[in-house]
């Protein structure tokens, strides 16, 4: 009976010293060396790809906002995704796609009536966008609805409105859009891209004359 108890207690013992061992190493140890060493090699990534304007964090690199006047360049909708009315600089609560089939009659609803948007948003006086213009990614959602980038499509399409609401040429609004029109990734994977938090902070130097 003693040696039973004995046994038992050293069975105990042992699990709880594993447990705490493991506790520690999994716990505390592990988390501490990823953590240094992302920020040592890789601290812009690790802290969130935090894009930074006059001297403070405005957004994140990886993170698409909604709420842009039509002064500045539009980003991908985000229909279907509820809202959070504390947080009105993000304006997300949830993060996901619309899940509507291709042939979703709502779907097909809300495309038609986001490309008459904008076709209506972004004709000027000389320049009449065409339905046939508008990019597949100015009137859908992207899979997450937080894309933080826009094609170089549909960043061309807002050009023209762009550069008439804040008194530039198109030629000035265009050459903006090309120096913040990044390829694809070693060349070959995903597609060009214009990120659209980056843009609007450069066309907000440009016109303010910064």
């Amino acid at each position: 009976m003693n040696n039973s108890v004995a046994n038992t207690g050293r069975l105990l013992g042992a699990g709880l010293r594993a447990l705490l061992a493991l506790t520690l190493l999994t716990g505390v140890v592990y988390p501490l060396a990823v953590t240094g060493v992302a920020q040592a090699l890789f601290p812009d990534k690790a802290n969130g790809s935090e894009i930074k304007a006059d001297g403070k964090v405005v957004g994140s690199a990886l993170i698409g906002q909604q709420g842009y006047s039509l002064d500045y360049f539009q980003p991908r909708p985000a229909r279907g995704l509820g809202e959070n009315t504390v947080n009105t600089q993000y304006r997300l609560l949830l993060s996901g796609a619309t899940n509507r089939s291709g042939d979703n009659p709502e779907l097909i609803k809300w495309v038609k009536e986001a490309k008459a948007k904008v076709v209506r948003e972004n004709s000027t006086a000389g320049y009449q966008v065409r339905p046939s213009q508008v990019p597949a990614d100015a009137v859908t959602s992207s899979g997450s609805g937080l894309d933080p980038d826009i094609s170089p499509q549909y960043a061309d399409l807002q050009v023209h409105r762009v550069a008439e609401r804040n008194g530039l040429s198109v030629a000035e609004v265009r050459k903006l859009v090309d120096a913040h029109t990044e390829g694809r990734g070693l060349g070959f994977l995903g597609e060009p891209r214009v990120n659209v938090l980056e843009l609007n902070i450069a066309l907000k130097a440009l016109v303010e004359g910064d």
